[in-house]
């Protein structure tokens, strides 16, 4: 087997969506640092059965306003 060809494998801190943290071991980033998480079990509709629909940047009233005159709706 190769030397030196794996990651170092440290404990980090993980950030969930509503500010739980956890601790955890990883390859990501340096030993001691904070993974904050966008979307997690907690909040992602695959696990909390719930539709949200999130505007990033505008692109739902954009589709909205291009699509407008289909009556769709």
């Amino acid at each position: 087997m190769k030397s030196d060809i794996h990651p170092e494998y440290h404990e980090i801190t993980v950030v969930m969506t509503d500010g739980t943290d956890f601790k955890t071991r990883s390859t990501y980033g340096a030993p001691g640092e904070t993974l904050r998480l966008d979307i997690d079990p907690k909040t992602h509709p695959a696990w909390t059965g719930q539709h949200r629909l999130v505007d990033t940047g505008g692109q739902v009233a954009k589709f909205n306003k291009r699509y407008e005159g289909l009556g769709i709706g």
